[in-house]
């Protein structure tokens, strides 16, 4: 226990004061807003944190430039290597130059455009880009061995001391902010999104420090569970799989200086459903005007699960990004509708005769049910022809009667269930 221990204690609150002082006048001290509508949802006094705001739009400008500007001058002269999503490459683009570091950023095939064409933009001449692997960790694995073959600097996202330091300053903040705000109040819970930990295990380092009472949580997507994954553990294990729809949170396997604080420091970790950070971005958009990507939408989703907050208490949700592909809207809509029950599919033989469309239409379609996907998915046989209908509903209640008018129909209609292969592709 005792190594253990020594190694979640490698990080300490005088650290993140340093970085803090590094990043002043670098790193915007993002504000810190109390939200009404959440407030009265959820029956507590819920503040957000807008890191979505930063020059980058995501925190990660903290841990990047803490760590580069640290860099001794002939480390500097050698240029620095990064792997990331898109959003840690934004900061370390944004960072060098700033202090004029070349740098070489190597994304997974999947980033985002948005996200590709805002480095690019950040960057300036002295920016490379590597695009590599379909994740994270295979783009962080084209990266160490480009660090090596270029004797650059290899600028990790998250399981780094100085990064884990500079992405805590986002605590000192809150804390210092809702001093401030509400004095004598103490934050019951801050909410933390957690990809690779590393503002996770910085933020609990300075709430262990200054604010002991409060609960630190770290919320991590369903299909990239990989904190969670390594508690249950005992040590950091990589996933078979990661679904990479949360882009600044799907990591396979989380860092091991992460790991040891978010162990030894941080109450819980949750989880919440990528269809219900769908619909709190939907709903951050539409009601405050926030424009938050899916890891920035991850703590405000887990007010929504069972954390045990006390009625009234303080409660801080750190929005951690803002860079959200506009294209990928149409997506998040209809992973929200299936995630809220209103959107489902059906595969539906209809028999080749003058008619069989429209008595669907009539017979089993209710008044508000509306179809908005019709595909014919083969063409060859001339007694029926199957269809992947798409139907969505005015209200979740109205599903019941639609399945009961399609058992009824004399069609055979087969609903295509959340956790088939088809149902994946769909959405």
């Amino acid at each position: 226990m005792s190594d253990a221990r020594s190694t979640a204690n490698s990080v300490s609150y005088a650290d993140v004061q340093a970085a803090a002082g590094r990043l002043h006048g670098v790193a915007l001290r993002s504000p810190l807003e109390r939200n009404d509508r959440l407030s009265r949802l959820f029956g507590a006094e819920v503040w957000l944190k807008r890191e979505d705001l930063q020059p980058v739009r995501s925190y990660k400008l903290r841990g990047a430039y803490n760590l580069i500007s640290s860099l001794s001058p002939t480390e500097r002269a050698n240029g620095v290597v990064c792997a990331s999503a898109g959003n840690h490459a934004q900061g370390v683009a944004f960072t060098c130059r700033r202090l004029d570091v070349a740098c070489r950023v190597v994304l997974p095939r999947t980033t985002p455009r948005q996200k590709r064409a805002q480095i690019e933009s950040l960057g300036g001449p002295g920016l490379t880009i590597v695009m590599a692997g379909h994740t994270y960790d295979e783009a962080q694995d084209v990266a160490a061995a480009l660090a090596v073959e270029l004797d650059a600097a290899l600028v990790p996202p998250f399981d780094d001391r100085r990064v884990i330091a500079g992405q805590g300053t986002v605590m000192l903040e809150v804390l210092d902010q809702l001093a401030v705000a509400r004095p004598g109040v103490a934050a019951g819970v801050v909410l933390v999104p957690a990809g690779g930990g590393g503002l996770l295990a910085g933020c609990a380092v300075v709430s262990a420090s200054v604010s002991p009472s409060t609960r630190v949580i770290g919320v991590e997507p369903m299909g990239a569970a990989s904190m969670r994954a390594a508690l249950d553990a005992g040590e950091p294990v990589a996933l078979d799989s990661v679904d990479t729809f949360v882009d600044g949170a799907a990591v396979k396997r989380v860092g091991t200086l992460t790991f040891a604080l978010v162990r030894d420091l941080v109450a819980d970790v949750v989880s919440v459903a990528e269809g219900a950070v769908c619909t709190t971005m939907l709903e951050m958009y539409q009601r405050e005007g926030i424009i938050a990507e899916p890891a920035g939408a991850l703590a405000v989703t887990a007010l929504g699960a069972n954390l045990g907050i006390e009625p009234g208490s303080c409660v801080v949700a750190i929005v951690s990004g803002g860079n959200n592909d506009v294209s990928r809207y149409g997506e998040i809509l209809e992973r929200s509708l299936v995630h809220e029950g209103l959107k489902h599919y059906f595969l539906v033989d209809f028999p080749q005769e003058p008619g069989a469309l429209r008595g669907f239409l009539d017979n089993v379609l209710g008044a508000n049910d509306d179809i908005t996907l019709f595909e014919y998915v083969k063409k060859n046989n001339r007694e029926i022809g199957p269809a992947l209908v798409g139907v969505e509903l005015a209200a979740k209640s109205d599903l019941a009667p639609l399945v009961e008018r399609m058992a009824s129909s004399g069609l055979t209609i087969e609903r295509i269930e959340s956790g088939s292969p088809v149902f994946r592709f769909l959405v």
